[in-house]
């Protein structure tokens, strides 16, 4: 009881360090998972006071502090199974692994009989940052890398076979609940054959893939909703300025990165929760993800984006933008 109670009592202490942890992992793998254009939402948590005592409690651990390894948490959630591989590949090239991966997407073959089971694919590594705790040791972080599907399926079935406080699960609920495995893996392996089809489809043009690269870095510094209209239209003139470099997502990637703080001051400032734009609805290109194009074409071709902007576009949507990246048109 006091080895609980004084877990218990460390981890209040520590607990806005180890949210700190966690939320500084989940800002380096937004960015990186976005750098390599995976299709994703990564969140982050620690886990709650009630949760870990909870946790010490029903498992006896002889060391509740040192045996709990998920108090801090990411969750990087993909469109479909195709992207795990490359999800788990952004985590072992940018994070240091405490231990092997626990792989067990596949379902398990026991005595010979196909079984299903909850596919997870979790990663303990050390947190970003370099935060310690009391005694010194870097925080751990917990990695967890799953579809939509499978996200889908946990969160609900978690609420009924593993947070009831119940061991006795009814055998016709537990059943019907790991039947609908075969549908997410299903569901799973239809998003991807979709995905696939669609990137080779005549319609799924240049422009289209612009907007893409630029979506996945724009959502490491907000997730809002965007017109996707809008957004169209001009990355259709957009990529026109980028037609003769071949290199150009990584070069939008790259200047995303060098750039960062001024990109986070200008969305704080002028982007959709933006005071300017609330009150005022002005500045509107700056709550699209098209902006970081256009930030970049006028720091390294702005006169090549004035040409061919001014025959095709309003010129106010652009001097705003400008105005507000501080270049001289």
């Amino acid at each position: 009881m006091s080895v609980v109670n004084d877990a218990f009592h460390r981890y209040q202490a520590e607990l806005p360090r180890i949210r700190k942890a966690a939320q500084l992992t989940g800002a380096l793998l937004r960015r990186k998972t976005a750098r390599a254009q995976i299709t994703c939402e990564v969140t982050h948590r620690a886990k709650e006071v009630g949760s870990f005592v909870t946790k010490a409690y029903h498992k006896d651990y002889p060391d509740p502090w040192k045996e709990i390894t998920d108090k801090a948490g990411v969750r990087i959630t993909v469109q479909h199974k195709g992207l795990l591989d490359d999800a788990l590949k952004v985590v072992k090239d940018n994070l240091t692994l405490v231990e092997d991966p626990q792989d067990h997407r596949e379902q398990e073959d026991i005595e010979g009989k196909y079984t299903l089971q909850y596919p997870r694919l979790h990663v303990q590594v050390l947190a970003a940052g370099g935060l310690t705790d009391g005694d010194g040791r870097p925080y751990e972080c917990e990695i967890q890398i799953r579809t939509e599907a499978t996200d889908l399926w946990a969160r609900m079935s978690h609420r009924l076979l593993y947070k009831t406080g119940t061991t006795d699960v009814p055998r016709d609920v537990s059943r019907s609940l790991y039947r609908l495995i075969a549908l997410v893996e299903l569901y799973d392996l239809e998003v991807e054959r979709g995905v696939h089809v669609l990137e080779q489809h005549p319609d799924f043009t240049r422009s289209n893939r612009l907007l893409d690269q630029a979506e996945f870095l724009y959502r490491t510094f907000n997730d809002h909703e965007y017109r996707r209209d809008l957004s169209e239209d001009i990355v259709d003139v957009l990529v026109e300025t980028v037609e003769r470099e071949t290199d150009y997502p990584n070069k939008l990637a790259q200047f995303a990165e060098q750039y960062r703080d001024e990109l986070e001051a200008t969305y704080r400032d002028y982007g959709p929760t933006s005071e300017l734009f609330l009150t005022h609805g002005r500045y509107v290109l700056a709550s699209q993800p098209e902006s970081l194009i256009i930030f970049e074409r006028l720091t390294t071709a702005k006169m090549l984006l004035k040409g061919i902007w001014a025959d095709q576009l309003s010129d106010t949507l652009l001097t705003d933008m400008a105005e507000i990246w501080s270049v001289h048109l």
